[in-house]
């Protein structure tokens, strides 16, 4: 009876009472059969009253679970807001991801190699759904390489999921190329991706058929792009020309399902691309950069893409408990015109990484990153999840790029590297689930082509060392 509505309660209080009060007249006289009658009938219509205002309370209460049942879900945690529909067909998500760097250079200084303070990466990230099956995702960016705040619009995308193994996906996003290029900027081993993924376009706009087969040990994604160089994105809503750039991937995890496996843990495929320029300057790279993030190779003023563009990249990644291990090859190959018109050369540039690291307080390593087992907090005595990270890398420029004299030669030599090679250490501390310190020291050394004379003030005249830390935000 705990249920039942006030009005209940009081029939039923009522009904009590008056068969008291007539238990009670009935023991003073001897009953008749019309008064025994008459209290029955009493008795029956109250229970009938009785049933009825049960009834009402449960519709009432089945009403109110209903109403509650389609009320939007609100939810605040650590990876980000969440607004979603009751049935959850329809939602929106907001996250955030924000990186203030300080960078600091031991040795001789170059032109570019100030140290300072930098917001790297400032990004409100919303992504969302209609109907279950049409997302979206929405990243305006506010940081940068120079930390000048600049607005642009990074990522934008429709998303139609019919199945996990058929999904169309439409608008500005990263070509499938490059393994660490694809990787999250949030939780790669180091503060700066590697040499590597210098020599594969980054975000593009075009669009792209992708999805999981075989229960999702096989991953594919083949699409058509605008076309970027490499190391570069579009953001300007334009192609310099009428080809488009078509990229494709495999990507195999063949034991991902069997947990128990020493290679669960085991990734490996090959991205590439293939296209065409005509007379582009926008097809040649506007320089690869240092983990300073410094230029040490830049085609000389007036060289264009005129001709075929391509890369192909082998990868492959394992991740075993505390343990992660990623290595990637690419050569990019692009066929370049000198300003004049005189020299077209195919080149071929290439570049490789290996890169590992190992969380020493015992969480498990993986390509989505590191989630720590407790919070870091001093009143608690917990310290949250240490790793220690370290890679090798290196890039070779194609020597016909500085064949000839300087007059109609690609690049200069004496500005521009032959090669670069790398070594990088770190530690990465993961104060919670959404704050990270990152502490990075790189190395980079660079071979000359023949001829080079660089001057004292260039990047490439010595060595660059650079100590890189990072504050992230990332929820």
């Amino acid at each position: 009876m705990k249920n039942l509505s006030s009005a209940a309660r009081t029939a039923l209080v009522t009904a009590l009472t008056v068969v008291g009060l007539t238990t009670t007249s009935l023991h003073a006289q001897a009953p008749t059969s019309d008064d025994i009658n008459a209290l029955r009938e009493q008795i029956r219509q109250l229970d009938q009253k009785l049933r009825v205002l049960e009834r009402n309370q449960e519709l009432r209460d089945e009403t109110a679970a209903a109403a509650t049942k389609a009320q939007p879900k609100i939810t605040i945690n650590d990876k980000g807001v969440s607004l979603a529909s009751a049935d959850g067909a329809n939602y929106l998500k907001l996250h955030g991801l924000v990186q203030a760097d300080s960078r600091w250079f031991f040795g001789a200084d170059g032109p570019n190699n100030n140290d300072a303070f930098l917001i790297r990466r400032a990004r409100l990230i919303f992504e969302g759904a209609f109907a279950k099956n049409y997302e979206y995702l929405i990243v305006p960016e506010f940081g940068g390489t120079s930390g000048s705040g600049t607005l642009t619009l990074l990522d934008a995308y429709i998303n139609v999921n019919l199945r996990p193994e058929f999904q169309v996906r439409a608008g500005r996003f990263r070509e499938p190329v490059g393994l660490e290029q694809l990787q999250s900027d949030a939780v790669a081993f180091f503060a700066e991706r590697s040499l590597v993924s210098q020599f594969v376009p980054n975000r593009d706009i075009g669009v792209q058929l992708w999805g999981d087969l075989l229960n999702g040990t096989l991953g594919y994604a083949i699409g058509a792009f605008n076309g970027v160089p490499d190391a570069s994105s579009n953001t300007t809503n334009t192609d310099a020309n009428n080809e488009k750039n078509f990229a494709g991937r495999l990507f195999a995890q063949p034991f991902k399902n069997d947990k128990d496996s020493v290679l669960a843990g085991l990734g490996f495929g090959v991205g590439a691309s293939i296209g065409k320029e005509n007379n582009n300057t926008g097809g040649l790279t506007s320089g690869y950069k240092t983990d300073g993030q410094q230029t040490w190779f830049v085609y000389n003023a007036g060289v264009v893409a005129n001709g075929s563009v391509s890369r192909v990249s082998p990868q492959a990644y394992y991740y075993r408990g505390p343990f992660g291990l990623l290595a990637e090859y690419v050569v990019s190959s692009v066929e370049a015109r000198n300003s004049t018109g005189v020299v077209q050369r195919q080149l071929q540039n290439d570049a490789w990484q290996i890169a590992a690291g190992y969380v020493l307080t015992g969480e498990d390593a993986s390509y989505k990153g590191v989630t720590p087992n407790t919070n870091f907090s001093l009143s608690d005595d917990t310290w949250g999840a240490f790793e220690v990270v370290g890679r090798i890398a290196g890039a070779n420029i194609d020597n016909g790029a500085f064949t000839g004299p300087s007059a109609t030669r690609l690049a200069n030599p004496s500005v521009s590297a032959d090669q670069a090679q790398a070594l990088s250490v770190g530690l990465n501390w993961y104060l919670s689930k959404t704050v990270r310190a990152s502490f990075d020291y790189f190395h980079t050394n660079f071979k000359y082509a023949p001829g080079a004379a660089p001057a004292g003030s260039s990047v490439i005249s010595h060595d660059e060392n650079a100590f890189v830390t990072r504050l992230q935000l990332n929820f």
